[in-house]
């Protein structure tokens, strides 16, 4: 079904702002090529905003900091969605981006208004070249959800760890699509778990001598 257009197109080389453009080219499996967050592990690797956000808020334009702004309601894409861009690009909406406190610096009150309004966070599955106009297709949930809750990811990215190996937090954090600051909170959270998870998470200077995963492989399997 055609589902809208691409309105705007943004990417950030190294650690600077938002730069707009009027193409891109996708990598499959990483991201936007020369991007920040062009990374195979990494389930955000371009966050997709709502066109009618800006308006309905009135924010200036890249306030989100989104790579694909587009004419249709990102807060309706269910989990395991696939887009297809022009006539080639297909992407995989991962999960609803969190609306963080950093966005009442634009606005006041602005993370708590926008709500799931913040954007969707995508992978990409084939890669190519797009540019503003393109048409933008919903080809339906046809890859596995992911959890809009972060401790859930966090469930996904254990479950996944290969027998006889561990992974690190700040991997579990990165593969869960989320803050190095959980970090802290993954002890306790781990423990909840179950004995099954206590053992497959440690931190960086665990003396547990157990290969440690990087992730390698886990949206093959999820």
């Amino acid at each position: 079904m055609n589902a809208g257009r691409l309105e705007g197109l943004s990417w950030r080389p190294a650690q600077s702002k938002p730069v707009p453009a009027d193409s891109l080219c996708l990598l499959a499996g990483l991201g936007i090529a020369g991007d920040l967050h062009a990374d195979a592990l990494s389930p955000r690797q371009l966050l997709l905003a709502s066109a009618s956000t800006y308006d309905d808020l009135a924010l200036p334009a890249q306030a989100l900091r989104d790579n694909l702004l587009l004419d249709l309601d990102t807060s309706r894409l269910a989990s395991g969605t696939v887009l297809q861009i022009g006539g080639e690009v297909r992407l995989r909406v991962m999960f609803q981006c969190e609306a963080c406190g950093q966005l009442d610096a634009i606005q006041p009150r602005l993370a708590a208004r926008i709500g799931i309004r913040r954007g969707v966070l995508a992978r990409v599955l084939a890669g190519g070249n797009i540019q503003r106009g393109d048409r933008v297709r919903d080809l339906g949930v046809l890859a596995q959800p992911w959890p809009d809750d972060w401790r859930e990811r966090v469930r996904r990215v254990l479950d996944a760890v290969p027998p006889g190996a561990v992974v690190e937090y700040r991997h579990l954090a990165h593969l869960a699509g989320i803050q190095s600051s959980y970090c802290r909170a993954f002890p306790r959270l781990v423990a909840k778990l179950g004995d099954g998870y206590a053992t497959k998470a440690v931190s960086a200077q665990s003396a547990v001598t157990l290969p440690r995963w990087d992730g390698a492989g886990l949206f093959d399997l999820y």
